[in-house]
C-alpha cells in the first residue's frame, strides 16, 4: 500500500512534467540546512526561552531519531521496490536509512517549536508553520524518498519531543537546580548512543557481489545527529554557568547584531561539514561539525550578544 500511494504521487509527477520538483526538492532541503537558523535568531534576540525550547526540541528529536533509524535499519523504497524512481536529485540527497523521515524530524520540532511559541501571539502564524512542517513530510512522499510510515512516525516523535521538552522547561523554571542533572543525562545518553550504533550489528544484503547498503555510510547522519544529545548539554553549561546571557532584544542595532551572528552559521552550514569529513573522516567529521555549529549558537555568540549588546535592549 506505501508503495502503491509512491507510484500514484510519481505517476502525478510525470503528469505535470516534474513541474512542482524544484520546489519540493528546495523546500525540503532548506528545512534540514538553513531552518535552524530561525530559532537560533529568535534565542539571540527575539526570546532566549522561546528560542532555546525549539533547539531543545530539535536537539531531542534528532538524536534519539537517530538512535531509532539505525536500529530499524529500513532500506529506502527504490531498494525494496524498483519501480520508484526518486525525483530530480533526491536519490543523491537522501542519506541514511528510511525510518523515520530525517526531514520530517528536523522540520517537525523547528517548525513545531515555532508554532507553540507563535500561539499567544499570532494563532495565524502558528497554524501557517504546523502547515510548513507537514508540507515538509509531504515532499518526502512526493520525491519518492520515504514512505508515508517514515514521515507519519517522524511527525510523531516531533510532537512527542516538543512535549517532552515543553515539561521538562515546565519542571526546570520550579526546580532551576535540578537542571545539570538533566543535562548530565543527556551527555551520558549521547556518548551511550555513539557506542551504540558504532558497535551494534548491520544488515548486509549483496546484491550482484556489492554490498546493496553500507553501513558505515549509513552511520554519518547518526554521530551528526546523536553529537546534538552531547554538544547542547556542553554549550548550555557553559553559558549559564560563565556566560548568562539575556536576549538581546527587538530594536533595530540588536537586529542588526543577531543577523551578523547568522552569517558565521551561514558559512559554517554551506562550507564546513566536507572538510572536517576530510580531516576527521565522515563519522567524526559530522560529529565535530554538529558541537562547533551547536557551541556557536548556544555559547558563543551569546558572548558577543552579552559584549556588545549590552545596554540596548
Amino acid at each position: 500500500m506505501d508503495i502503491e500511494y509512491l507510484l500514484l504521487l510519481q505517476r502525478f509527477r510525470e503528469s505535470i512534467n516534474n513541474a512542482l520538483t524544484p520546489f519540493m526538492e528546495n523546500f525540503s532541503l532548506f528545512a534540514v540546512t538553513y531552518l535552524i537558523m530561525i530559532p537560533v535568531f529568535i534565542y539571540w534576540v527575539v526570546d532566549k526561552r522561546k528560542g532555546l525550547y525549539t533547539l531543545v526540541s530539535y536537539y531531542l528529536c534528532c538524536g534519539f531519531n537517530a538512535m531509532l533509524k539505525l536500529t530499524v535499519c529500513a532500506y529506502r523504497p527504490w531498494i525494496r521496490d524498483a519501480r520508484v524512481l526518486p525525483a530530480g536529485d533526491a536519490i543523491r540527497t537522501a542519506t541514511g536509512y528510511s525510518f523515520p523521515s530525517g526531514h520530517t524530524t528536523t522540520a517537525g520540532p523547528i517548525y513545531g517549536g515555532l508554532a507553540v511559541s507563535a500561539w499567544s501571539w499570532k494563532k495565524w502564524l502558528s497554524v501557517i508553520l504546523v502547515f510548513l512542517a507537514l508540507l515538509t513530510g509531504f515532499s518526502q512522499n512526493y520525491l519518492g524518498v520515504h514512505t508515508p510510515q517514515d514521515v507519519f512516525t517522524g511527525l510523531f516523535e516531533s510532537a512527542l519531543w516538543l512535549f517532552v521538552a515543553a515539561k521538562l522547561f515546565s519542571y526546570i523554571e520550579k526546580h532551576p537546580e535540578k537542571e545539570n542533572i538533566f543535562l548530565l543525562i543527556s551527555f551520558i545518553i549521547g556518548w551511550l548512543g555513539i557506542i551504540y550504533i558504532t558497535l551494534k550489528p548491520y544488515p548486509m544484503d549483496y546484491v550482484d557481489g556489492k554490498l546493496l547498503v553500507d553501513p558505515q555510510k549509513m552511520m554519518n547522519d547518526g554521530y551528526g545527529d546523536i553529537c546534538l544529545l552531547i554538544a547542547f548539554p556542553v554549550a548550555r553549561f557553559i553559558e549559564k554557568k560563565w556566560i548568562r546571557f539575556e536576549h538581546a532584544g527587538f530594536k533595530w542595532p540588536n537586529l542588526l547584531l543577531g543577523v551578523a551572528g547568522l552569517v558565521p552559521l551561514f558559512l559554517m552550514i554551506k562550507f564546513m561539514k566536507a572538510p572536517l569529513d576530510g580531516l576527521l573522516g565522515s563519522h567524526w567529521g559530522h560529529f565535530a561539525y554538529s558541537f562547533i555549529v551547536v557551541l556557536y549558537c548556544i555559547a558563543l555568540w551569546p558572548i558577543v550578544i552579552k559584549a556588545v549588546g549590552k545596554g540596548k535592549r
